[in-house]
């Protein structure tokens, strides 16, 4: 267990949902000396200065400017907040004699088989009542509150055959035997406000299960919320190491919702980045020209996790295109994926000038891989991405496995990456440049 990975596992044990990894992303980038942007406000911006605003409490888009703006361009790191878990509905009671359980939905495509018989608990946010209107607080119950068990296999001879889940039979937690209590009571415990005065809320279930490095020689992490609270780490940490190098604006994008399409104004297919670069633009007095130009210019880098093989299931995977963990950042290569021969060799001439594995991805012709935030956000923005992940199994599980040193091998790739400037001489001539 080294040092970083310690940090991102104190950093995913403290952010349990989207809305805490956003804020516990503004609290380094504050104490870091960046400043925080009103959406609601106009914004000054001032070159050499460092920026972060949020959407939604739930997606960050940080940015440090170069000295000098005039012909600037954006080099942009995204990940996405979220992940696979349960939804608490608004009306969250399920009640009989005996058990008062929690009515859940899924949110995202998770390996929901993997969620019982761990301590779970609730976090997210609540609408309070204030004087005059109602004011938004973060909320977390930091114990272990609820479980989903399992029916006993005396009662269903073929569980070990494949069980179908059903969401609203299998996936509602139990919360107590009280059934006199009520959840806004627990809330208002938690926050210290009057269970009347809870308005609303947005919570979600999440796993606490605690990760920890294992193997022989402790060559694996394990942990809940990998996908892609990893990414978001690293890209963070990345960024408030790099200083004042390049001469590009250097963006950490941490949107949300990527589990369930991105449609959403704090996902990619909203206006969020686009909203930002264009007030980035405005702001340093750029004309609309000149906007456009630092995007047909710029870079991004979508980081999502991806597959490593299985130990037990290697026909599931392309033969010619399997990674490993522990063997370096993945690129990934698919249709439904953002990168091209362009942005591929972009990337890979820059690790291949500072020594970074690289590996690569592609899924078997037969097997359609999921989708990622860049190949929605290059829809409507023009700039080349590439989408890379850290590899790892069990994804969408409630308890997911990486290799212990990749954490560091995506940091140093994105810390090259924002201490280089992308040139682009010519339509298919591409330099980097410390």
């Amino acid at each position: 267990m080294n040092e970083l990975n310690a940090r991102l596992l104190d950093f995913i044990r403290r952010s349990p949902t989207a809305l805490h990894v956003s804020a516990n992303a503004a609290a380094e980038l504050a104490a870091a000396g960046y400043t925080e942007l009103d959406e609601c406000a106009d914004w000054q911006l001032c070159p050499g200065g460092r920026y972060f605003v949020r959407r939604n409490s739930s997606a960050l888009i940080a940015f440090a400017l170069p000295a000098d703006c005039t012909r600037t361009h954006f080099q942009i790191f995204a990940a996405h907040t979220d992940s696979p878990a349960l939804r608490v509905k608004t009306a969250w009671k399920l009640e009989d004699k005996l058990y008062l359980r929690l009515n859940a939905e899924t949110y995202g495509g998770g390996l929901w088989g993997t969620w019982s018989d761990r301590p779970l608990s609730v976090a997210g946010r609540v609408g309070v009542r204030t004087e005059n209107g109602v004011r938004m607080q973060l909320v977390n119950i930091d114990r272990d509150l609820l479980m989903l068990p399992s029916v006993p296999i005396h009662f269903n001879r073929e569980a070990n055959n494949g069980v179908k889940i059903d969401p609203q039979a299998d996936l509602c937690p139990v919360l107590t035997m009280d059934t006199s209590l009520t959840l806004e009571q627990l809330l208002a415990e938690e926050i210290g406000c009057a269970a009347e005065d809870i308005l609303s809320h947005e919570l979600m279930v999440y796993c606490r299960s605690q990760g920890f490095c294992w193997g022989a020689r402790e060559e694996f992490l394990s942990c809940p919320r990998l996908d892609d609270a990893a990414c978001c780490f690293a890209g963070l940490a990345a960024l408030l190491e790099s200083g004042d190098k390049g001469r590009s604006i250097r963006m950490l994008a941490c949107m949300d919702n990527e589990e369930c399409g991105s449609t959403t104004r704090q996902g990619a297919v909203g206006t969020f980045l686009i909203d930002t670069l264009e007030r980035i633009g405005e702001a340093l007095g750029w004309s609309r020209s000149r906007l456009l130009a630092a995007q047909a210019g710029s870079y991004m880098l979508s980081a999502d996790n991806a597959h490593a093989v299985h130990p037990a299931h290697g026909e599931l995977y392309d033969a010619a295109n399997r990674t490993a963990m522990n063997g370096g950042v993945v690129l990934k290569h698919a249709v439904a994926y953002s990168t091209s021969g362009e942005s591929d060799g972009i990337l890979r001439a820059l690790c291949k000038k500072h020594g970074l594995p690289l590996q690569d991805f592609a899924n078997r012709s037969n097997i359609r891989g999921g989708s990622t935030l860049a190949n929605i956000a290059t829809t409507h923005l023009n700039i080349r991405m590439a989408d890379i992940g850290l590899p790892q199994l069990a994804m969408h599980a409630s308890f997911e496995t990486m290799g212990a040193k990749d954490l560091s091998d995506m940091v140093e790739l994105a810390r090259h990456y924002f201490g280089e400037t992308l040139t682009v001489a010519a339509e298919g001539d591409y330099r980097w440049e410390a």
